[in-house]
């Protein structure tokens, strides 16, 4: 999957996508739709879903997801990542739905200035 076919699948899963740069890593860039003071995690969850049903459809292969959140087009509200091996452990049943959510929850950066 290239990156023009990733911020297609993105987009249908309602992420509104500002770009994407890498595919291995994924490297990616989203407006929120909610731009408050911190990231909404119920976004983040529609994101790593994506990603989710995007592997269990062999339609993408499990990489390390960069992203960054954006309040608007040039202003960066915060930066999230989730492992390969975070999905793996998911899927493999290795680690809990609460665990994956956790350990992406726990990249948040605390300051980005």
């Amino acid at each position: 999957m290239d990156e023009s076919e990733l911020e297609e699948e993105l987009r249908n899963f309602g992420v509104d996508v500002h770009d994407v740069d890498e595919v291995d890593p994924v490297e990616l860039s989203y407006i929120t739709a909610y731009p408050g003071d911190e990231v909404n995690h119920m976004e983040m969850g529609k994101v790593l879903n994506a990603f989710l049903d995007m592997e269990e459809d062999d339609d993408w292969e499990a990489t390390r997801v960069e992203a960054t959140v954006l309040r608007f087009e040039d202003e960066v509200l915060n930066t999230w990542h989730a492992k390969a091996e975070w999905f793996e452990g998911l899927r493999e049943y290795r680690i809990s739905e609460t665990e994956f959510s956790t350990r992406v929850l726990e990249t948040l950066e605390e300051d980005l200035e």
